[in-house]
């Protein structure tokens, strides 16, 4: 039986454009760009996780506006399960605290990234 992982994401709009976060070297999917995130804890509802995640990773707050879409990506690791939510900044910008590069890019500008797999269906969702 596969492990399940579940994880939430931030899609973080700002002026038409969304926050693309760059994982570490140091991580699994070196290089590969994700949407901020996490993974939710034992007990933790998912809004709680993604909150807590954001602060952790980019040192600022968001607002949680609406869930976008449930996706499930199947690595050799186990299978990731994705709940990506539609967020705006509260007030403070975002810190690259725990990854190797932060962009704002436009929808159109999304697909020339490398993307870890388990987040272009995100992708795809926004290109829409």
């Amino acid at each position: 039986m596969d492990k399940i992982i579940h994880v939430v994401a931030a899609v973080i709009a700002k002026d038409g454009k969304f926050l693309c976060a760059q994982r570490c070297n140091t991580k699994y999917l070196a290089y590969k760009w994700e949407f901020p995130g996490g993974k939710v804890e034992q007990g933790e509802q998912l809004n709680e996780a993604l909150i807590r995640e954001i602060k952790e990773e980019l040192g600022c707050s968001i607002l949680i506006k609406y869930h976008l879409l449930t996706t499930e990506h199947h690595y050799d690791f186990g299978i990731i399960n994705i709940d990506a939510f539609f967020c705006e900044l509260v007030d403070e910008s975002p810190k690259c605290l725990e990854h190797n590069e932060i962009r704002w890019l436009e929808a159109k500008e999304l697909p020339a990234l490398d993307w870890a797999e388990a987040d272009l269906p995100v992708v795809s969702f926004l290109l829409k």
